[in-house]
This record gives C-alpha cells, sequence and structure tokens, in this order.
C-alpha cells in the first residue's frame, strides 16, 4: 500500500523525482535536508507571481491588495495547520534558523528597556539540537551575562524529563528544545519537557523544523512561547519560515530587522514599532514563498498528516531493519519509532566514501555531521551517513538503498 500511495504522489507532480542520475532513476532519500514540492504548490506560488505580484500592506492599487491579501491568507492556513489560537500570532521568517536567531536576539538585546536575560539567569538547551538552536544561544549568553546549560542525552542519544528537572530551576529564563534530532531521528518528549521548564518560569522554545511534515505539534496543546518551523523541509519552497508564539512574548522580542513597514512612526531621532506581527517582519517579504508554504500545508492536510506520517515510519523501520544487519554498520537511535530519519556509522569507512558510491547509483543521502556536532560528540561518533524520507519515497527505495550500502562496504572495506 506505501509504495501504490508513492507512486500516485510522484505522479501528482513531483516532477523533479522523475529523472535519472548517473544512469540510474533517482531515490532521492535526503529529504531532512529538503523536500521536493509537488504539483499544486508551484502552481500556487506561479499564479500569485502572473497575477497578484506587488508590494503588500502599503498600495491602495488593485494589484497591492491582491497582494496582501494572499499573504494574509497564508497567515491564517498556516495558523491553523499548527493550530494557532488567538493567544498566538505567526511571524513569517526565511526558515527555522531565522526564526530562532530571532528569539535569540530579540531576548538577549542589551537595549531593550527591560532585558529579559541578565547577568546570573540561566539559558538551557540540549545536545539533541541542530546548531541552529544552539550557537544563536551561546551567543545570547554572551550578550547578555547570562549561563548557557546545555542537558545531554543517555548513551543511545535520548533525553529525560528527570535530568531536565535536575537543571531547571529560579533562574532559568529560557529552555530551547528540538522536536526531533536532525542528525539521528530521535524523537525526545518535548511535551514534557516543555512542560517542566514553563513549570518553572522559563520561556519555551521548540525547533519544529524536522517535525512539520509528518508529526506537526499543535502549539495550543503545548507549554511552548516560540516554534519555528522551515517550508523547505515541509514540501514547500526554500527560504520561507516562520516563527509561531504566544503574542505576549513574541511583543518581549526586540525586532532583529529594522526598515519599512514595521515602523508606526518614524522621527530623525526616532521610531515607534507598529504591533503584531508586522514589528518583527521588517522589509519586503516573501509573499510568492509564504502563498507557496501556505499551499505546501495544504497538501500536506489534503495527503492526510496519518497517512504521511505512518508512510515515514515504516520506510524508517524498514531502512533499520535491512542496515542494521550489514556487518559492521551501526544504527544510530534504532529505537526511535517516531522518525522519518536514519543515521548510521559503518566501521573502517567514511560516509563521504558511501555516499560517493550511493550517488553512482542514483541514490542521494546526506553525508557528514548534519549541522550536530555536539549530539555526535556524545554519541562517540563521527560524520554519519543520513537517509531520510517523504511521501514520494518506496519500499523498493529502501531495499536499493540497503543493497548499494551493502556493495558499497565490499568495495571499501
Amino acid at each position: 500500500m506505501g509504495d501504490m500511495m508513492s507512486a500516485a504522489m510522484l505522479a501528482g507532480g513531483f516532477h523533479g523525482l522523475d529523472q535519472r542520475v548517473n544512469d540510474a532513476p533517482l531515490a532521492y532519500l535526503d529529504n531532512a535536508a529538503t523536500t521536493h514540492m509537488p504539483l499544486s504548490v508551484r502552481q500556487a506560488m506561479d499564479a500569485f507571481e502572473a497575477h497578484s505580484r506587488a508590494n503588500i500592506h502599503r498600495g491602495v492599487h488593485t494589484l497591492s491588495q491582491r497582494a496582501t491579501d494572499a499573504f494574509e491568507q497564508a497567515r491564517t492556513t498556516l495558523k491553523r495547520f499548527v493550530g494557532a489560537g488567538d493567544a498566538h500570532e505567526l511571524v513569517f521568517t526565511s526558515g527555522a534558523t531565522d526564526a530562532l536567531n530571532l528569539v535569540a536576539s530579540g531576548l538577549s538585546d542589551a537595549a531593550h528597556a527591560v532585558p529579559v536575560l541578565r547577568p546570573g539567569d540561566e539559558i538551557i538547551t540540549t545536545a539533541l539540537e541542530h546548531h541552529a538552536n544552539l550557537v544563536p544561544w551561546q551567543l545570547a549568553a554572551r550578550r547578555s551575562g547570562a549561563e548557557l546549560l546545555v542537558l545531554r542525552p543517555d548513551a543511545g542519544g535520548r533525553l529525560h524529563p528527570d535530568d531536565l528537572a535536575r537543571l531547571v530551576g529560579p533562574r532559568t529564563r529560557v529552555f530551547a528544545v528540538t522536536a526531533c534530532a536532525n542528525a539521528t531521528g530521535e524523537r525526545p518528549p518535548y511535551e514534557e519537557l516543555l512542560a517542566l521548564a514553563a513549570e518553572a518560569g522559563a520561556l519555551t522554545v521548540l525547533d519544529a523544523a524536522q517535525a512539520v511534515a509528518h508529526d506537526v505539534p499543535d502549539v495550543s496543546r503545548l507549554d511552548c512561547d516560540f516554534m519555528a518551523f522551515s517550508g523547505h523541509k515541509m514540501y514547500g519552497p526554500m527560504g520561507t519560515g516562520a516563527l509561531v508564539g504566544r503574542r505576549a512574548a513574541l511583543e518581549a522580542l526586540t525586532p532583529l530587522r529594522f526598515g519599512g513597514d514595521m515602523v508606526e512612526w518614524v522621527s530623525e531621532a526616532d521610531a515607534g514599532f507598529a504591533g503584531l506581527p508586522m514589528r518583527l517582519e521588517g522589509g519586503t517579504p516573501n509573499v510568492a514563498g509564504a502563498v507557496g508554504l501556505a499551499a505546501a500545508a495544504d497538501f500536506i492536510d489534503v495527503t492526510g498528516r496519518d497517512r504521511i506520517d505512518a508512510h515515514v515510519r515504516a520506510l524508517r523501520s524498514h531502512a533499520v531493519q535491512r542496515l542494521s544487519a550489514l556487518p559492521g554498520v551501526t544504527v544510530l537511535a534504532p529505537d526511535a519509532t517516531r522518525s522519518a530519519i536514519v543515521s548510521f556509522v559503518a566501521r573502517g569507512v567514511h560516509p563521504h566514501d558511501i555516499g560517493t558510491l550511493l550517488d553512482q547509483r542514483g541514490i542521494a543521502v546526506r553525508t557528514g555531521h548534519h549541522c550536530a556536532q555536539p549530539l555526535l560528540a556524545c554519541l562517540g561518533v563521527g560524520p554519519t551517513t543520513r537517509a531520510s524520507f517523504a511521501i514520494y519515497n518506496t519500499h523498493a527505495e529502501v531495499e536499493r538503498l540497503a543493497d548499494a550500502v551493502a556493495q558499497a562496504l565490499e568495495v571499501l572495506q
């Protein structure tokens, strides 16, 4: 059933996948880095560019009004997609990295009238994080004089609420965690972790970039002040994303970009900022990208969140089974069943060599540290080979992957 559904998805418009690479059919297994876009997303963006392209908010002419309506409708669609209610707002960004930097910078700005982060405060993040949810907090700690603490996983790469309970305290101001580790596929119990940090009085941040394509967090059910995600990991356009947050938390942020559309008034000596969300969206936005991002959310819902989730989990389970059986191969986080990512190391073989040989057979995977060096250091491994799955992938491609890895190991070992 899974392969039949994926074939139907391919026929529905993932035309970039219907090609040969190195004289072999493409098996695109790099979806944790970037997914392909369905035809419906490209059509939505093309329609905007053809009929409504204009700048938003400041124009009274018809095209500007159309563009503004399309942009704000995209915001409404995406807020509904992640469960945002009246107490939430959604800010468009260029992706999760941009969103997380907006939060970290906005909370640590020394010019803030009432600083959120001060000397002696504590910021807690985890060793599972993408660098985008670690490096900004390192800089925020330096800017503000706060101390950065890191919640580390056990030997299997799992986070435990009891360990966080020992870290949080009266000085904890921020807790930031991923919804899925992009280097291993581990899905931490982020609901419980966020609740624990919120109970201690901390602002809470969720990096949902690896979750929104199949296991969409519902912000209305979470103790979550800020949630970031990217369009290019959820069948949407590159350079798009969003920061969803509680309005009261978003209002505490100093804007990251200053200029057009984010001001209420300006004099030669001072300026007053506009209300949310515009005060955090300075400059001309990627309106076509926002339209495409909303279309991607619609694609996920029309296809069925549960169907996508079940499909990618089944592919991951299949891959873990096949790869774990290969001599000398160790799969990271083998029990992380709620994931679309499988990452592995092979004894005595460099991942780049494996990736190169797989590419010669038309199989696209990602190799390296996956922007998560602290996690791989905690696990005592170096770079890995990572395959990651989407709705259009098939069990036949998993078989191709495992067979090709076995052949590569025969050559390289």
